[in-house]
């Protein structure tokens, strides 16, 4: 989801003199409630507060171990926003949060004793009609490997609804990504009954593969046409969560004090299963999200990082040995900014993305975690450098450098030190 360091948590194997000692003392960790958490259960969240957009959870075990502990003892509402093959989920949070005039808000999981950042998870509250609170999480965490698979998985298993966006991959890498999610959904604890995968491109192939998602589970998988833009992905999914909310009960119906056990396995069972118990209160209602601007306006709403992106590219140019480079959006594969010659800039924003969305599908396939990647390709005559563009999340950079004139070690860091231009971008 290289070689990886053991999981958090996990300890050196103890001397055999000591194990007598370690079966009196282990203790189980326990989630310790707090005031709060009977005066508001409507505002009950994971972690601390320690700003106006930021929570902290400090944990002495794996994240997603401690993720799940605090999911069983809150059990919150939530939808969780999944990317194969492309990285929009973060950037779908900021189109609601933008759009809703709401922020997009941060839980850090930190090492208990130490405060260690392990992981990093970024969500957003959602629009609802009764002003309930319902969060939307990306599964896109800041973190080693390991626990960002992890992360992932939890969030997915738990969540009222997962959205999965997904990119434009060739079908065989399309189905190897699928893979793990499938085999998650079978292997048990997945708690979430609702699937809806939302395609960037290539619908009828994302379609086909994502049918096979639910096979041998109760796990409801629909695919939405192509989306192209964040309010069209929030009507999927406002439309997909007003059915949930009509057909199925809201959770928290185990007796007080009692704390549901873990999730049984979702694989359909011979006999037809008994019917869930009555519900106290239905899940949340989402409120018609406000109009999300369009690539085209938001190009043109802050003509400072426009101009920003145009003497970037320009600087770039006057790299020794550079031939033509583009920047341009991952998402939808459209040039913003270029400078050079040939290849053109919808040359250079076309196959840019062809080449990042295949190298990221080998890299999430191959479970080395799902960055854009920064990659150098050297060809007879020339060097293809692609990489992410600083502080704009979903842009990237195409460029082309002469082989016999460029130095490709040099030109990679003076492409770096150009990153320094956007040091005061948002502050």
């Amino acid at each position: 989801m290289s070689s990886t360091p053991p999981p958090f948590g996990g300890a050196p194997d103890t001397p055999e003199a000591w194990q007598a000692t370690r079966a009196q003392t282990a203790l189980a960790t326990q989630v310790m409630r707090r005031a709060e958490d009977d005066t508001d259960p409507e505002q009950k969240e994971i972690g601390r507060p320690v700003g106006a957009n930021e929570r902290e959870l400090f944990v002495s075990c794996a994240p997603a171990e401690a993720l799940q502990q605090q999911i069983d003892h809150l059990d919150p509402e939530f939808i969780a926003v999944h990317d194969i093959g492309t990285t929009s989920s973060r950037r779908l949070l900021a189109g609601i949060a933008a759009a809703g005039k709401r922020a997009v808000q941060k839980l850090h999981i930190r090492r208990q004793g130490y405060g260690t950042t392990l992981a990093t998870l970024e969500y957003v509250e959602l629009p609802t009609s009764d002003g309930s609170r319902l969060l939307m999480y990306s599964t896109e965490a800041d973190a080693d490997t390991a626990s960002r698979h992890d992360l992932a998985r939890t969030l997915l298993a738990n969540s009222r609804l997962s959205v999965i966006m997904v990119g434009e991959l060739p079908s065989h890498t399309l189905e190897a990504a699928f893979k793990p999610l499938h085999a998650d959904i079978l292997g048990g604890h997945w708690r979430n009954r609702h699937v809806l995968v939302l395609p960037l491109s290539g619908a009828s192939t994302v379609a086909h593969t994502a049918a096979e998602l639910g096979r041998g589970s109760v796990v409801d998988v629909r695919t939405t046409p192509q989306v192209t833009r964040p309010a069209d992905a929030w009507g999927f999914i406002n439309g997909t969560w007003a059915r949930i909310r009509e057909l199925l009960p809201a959770r928290g119906s185990a007796p007080a004090g009692v704390r549901p056990s873990g999730f049984p396995p979702v694989a359909a069972p011979a006999q037809p299963p008994a019917p869930p118990p009555a519900a106290t209160t239905p899940p949340l209602a989402m409120r018609p999200m406000p109009a999300v601007p369009t690539s085209r306006q938001r190009s043109a709403e802050p003509p400072l990082s426009a101009s920003l992106l145009d003497r970037y590219v320009h600087q770039l140019g006057e790299l020794t040995g550079m031939v033509s480079c583009c920047v341009f959006e991952l998402a939808s594969g459209k040039a913003l900014a270029h400078a050079g010659a040939s290849p053109g800039a919808d040359d250079l924003a076309n196959h840019g993305t062809e080449l990042l969305a295949s190298i990221a599908g080998t890299c999430r396939a191959m479970g080395l975690g799902h960055a854009i990647p920064d990659a150098a390709i050297t060809l007879g005559a020339h060097h293809l450098l692609l990489r992410a563009v600083p502080k704009h999340p979903g842009l990237a950079l195409h460029a082309v450098l002469d082989k016999t004139h460029a130095n490709l070690t040099l030109a990679r860091l003076q492409i770096q030190r150009l990153d320094e231009m956007f040091d005061d971008l948002g502050q």
